[in-house]
């Protein structure tokens, strides 16, 4: 995971290229929210209407394990570790939960009221705190708490994202259930402050410390339903109820995660009832497993998520320096084909036609439908451009050929799958694409972020409901040392006219002015086609008929996001 937008310009909603598979991606507009389906010959439960009884255990298996518990920090950038232990222990300011078709941001226990919001050059926010919630030894959640996470994160080094927190002018505490923030300038997504993936830290127990090296290896505070009781490096980590939390407390008297990276291993687990639940990424091989019969098994998938998986063009390579070429190359790939043959026993079937996810689908347009497989189209914009065929069937133009390189994160299934469509579309329409896969270490560290790349296939996600298209397309997102290489416009876009729009889009205050700017925003994006939108990819939650419980998957939170409703069925 690499650093969004530059912490020296205002962003919108944080977004991180995702270098794994993971299970928050998102689906065409068009499906619905979630189905629940069984999953084996015998019929599987729903959850949501199963009653639990109080106590017990479970088990869930986890793809991944946090590198480190240090969530503001470089080491903390996991969204494993936000599903299985950030959301169950620090309390956020603004929780997301769904509001009809949407996504949105609602003040969470936490707070007392709404946050108030003023207006002006230098807009306030102001925080009261509810006087009930305090942390697991007992002291109150204070203003204080709020001042010292916002100073961490904005002075802080080896942050993971700052964008918002820079631009904070001040933090005011007039009393310990009252904080008053101000802003440097008007910025729209002040609601991400405190909220997602950061939450507030407790300030009684960390400041004047090395915050990293208490927190990075798991910390026994606790501002959530839930605490640590035990994190066994390489196998598991151990969640029991947070006796002094002042909300809903939980059903199950102990919950834990079993690191399980092996897909084969989790499923066999799975079967034979040593896991309750899982939540696999859509990868091809989990697909055949779903497909082959789980017994006593109940599998969700859920539509409307953070992530958006996309062909990502250096817009400062030969070929795709030329906004013909590629627009020439989007109406050479038939994504409907390629959705339904990734996807289609999961029930997806269209193609993304927005850079904004579903989960800020209110800020998005539908403007890349135009874009369809065109080959009579290809032929007339090639042509236009100057491009003639080759003997060899391959477009080419002032002696170089229309040839150039895809990369991916090598050993993805799905991915490669993807490549080899891919491939054989372009080349029936005159482009010759090779294949080249790195590591996602390689890939996100220094592949991306140099512009060493023609063409790139990676996920983002969107990590709030918030618009997010600056972060991968504002000029000022292109790493680079004034932004401490910071961005993650690694396609190197520079569209004059897009960039005060974003701005825009980025400051205003007015939630239906920032969509109209968004979707002016979409238009140009569209026309320039910087990049290319794909698919969306189905989050999977199984559970076995020992789950009861209300079960959904959060775009934001993962499934695990009301873990304290669940139990073991009755």
């Amino acid at each position: 995971m690499n650093h969004p937008l530059s912490s020296s310009s205002p962003g919108s909603g944080r977004r991180i290229p995702i270098p794994v598979p993971v299970a928050v991606v998102a689906l065409g507009l068009a499906l619905t929210s979630c189905t629940t389906t069984p999953a084996g010959p015998a019929n599987g439960r729903d959850s949501a209407t199963t009653a639990v009884r109080e106590g017990g255990s479970l088990v869930f298996g986890a793809e991944q394990e946090p590198d480190c518990a240090d969530w503001i920090g470089t080491c903390g950038a996991s969204i494993w570790g936000t599903y299985i232990f950030q959301t169950q222990t620090i309390p956020r300011v603004f929780d997301v939960r769904r509001k009809g078709a949407d996504w949105v941001p609602v003040a969470s226990e936490l707070m007392a009221s709404d946050p108030v919001v003023s207006k002006g050059a230098r807009p306030t926010v102001t925080y009261r705190l509810n006087p009930k919630a305090v942390w697991s030894d007992g002291k109150p959640i204070t203003s204080a708490d709020l001042k010292y996470t916002a100073l961490q994160i904005r002075d802080g080094k080896n942050i993971f994202d700052k964008t918002g927190y820079t631009e904070i002018a001040s933090v005011a505490t007039p009393d310990p259930g009252t904080a008053v923030v101000t802003l440097k300038r008007p910025y729209g997504s002040w609601k991400g402050l405190f909220s997602g993936s950061y939450g507030v830290l407790p300030s009684h127990l960390l400041d004047g410390r090395d915050r990293t090296a208490a927190m990075k290896d798991g910390y026994q505070f606790s501002g959530g339903p839930w605490k640590l009781e035990k994190w066994v490096r390489g196998t598991s980590l151990t969640l029991v109820p947070n006796d002094r939390y002042w909300g809903k407390k939980p059903h199950l008297s102990k919950v834990t995660f079993q690191f399980t990276s092996d897909t084969a291993a989790a499923f066999q687990a799975f079967r034979t009832g040593q896991l309750d639940a899982l939540y696999p990424s859509p990868q091809m091989d989990v697909i055949d497993q779903i497909k082959s019969g789980l017994p006593n098994a109940s599998v969700r998938t859920e539509a409307r998520t953070g992530s958006l998986e996309a062909l990502w063009m250096n817009n400062a390579r030969f070929p795709f320096d030329s906004a013909p070429v590629r627009r020439a190359v989007s109406y050479a790939i038939d994504r409907e084909a390629l959705v339904e043959r990734l996807y289609g026993p999961l029930g997806v079937k269209e193609p993304a036609q927005s850079f904004n996810s579903p989960l800020v689908s209110r800020y998005a347009g539908t403007d890349f439908s135009q874009y369809s497989l065109y080959l009579t189209k290809v032929d007339e914009i090639m042509k236009a451009d100057g491009w003639a065929k080759g003997g060899d069937g391959i477009w080419a133009k002032d002696g170089r050929k229309a040839r150039f390189t895809i990369t991916s994160m090598a050993g993805n299934k799905r991915r490669e799958l993807t490549q080899q469509i891919l491939q054989t579309q372009l080349e029936k329409a005159g482009f010759a694409m090779s294949i080249k896969n790195t590591s996602a270490a390689n890939l996100f560290a220094k592949v991306a972020p140099a512009g060493d790349f023609d063409l790139g296939l990676w996920t983002l996600v969107d990590t709030f409901p918030e618009p997010s298209l600056g972060a991968s397309f504002r000029s000022e997102a292109i790493p680079s040392a004034a932004n401490g290489n910071a961005g993650i416009n690694f396609m190197r876009v520079r569209i004059p006219a897009l960039d005060p729009l974003l701005g825009d889009v980025a400051a205003a205050m007015d939630d239906t002015a920032r969509r109209t700017e968004s979707l002016k925003a979409e238009r140009i994006i569209a026309d320039e086609v910087p990049s290319l939108p794909l698919s969306a990819i189905p989050n999977v939650l199984l559970w076995n008929k020992r789950v009861g419980g209300p079960l959904s998957i959060n775009p934001v939170e993962g499934p695990w996001w009301n873990l304290a409703d669940w139990g073991r069925a009755e």
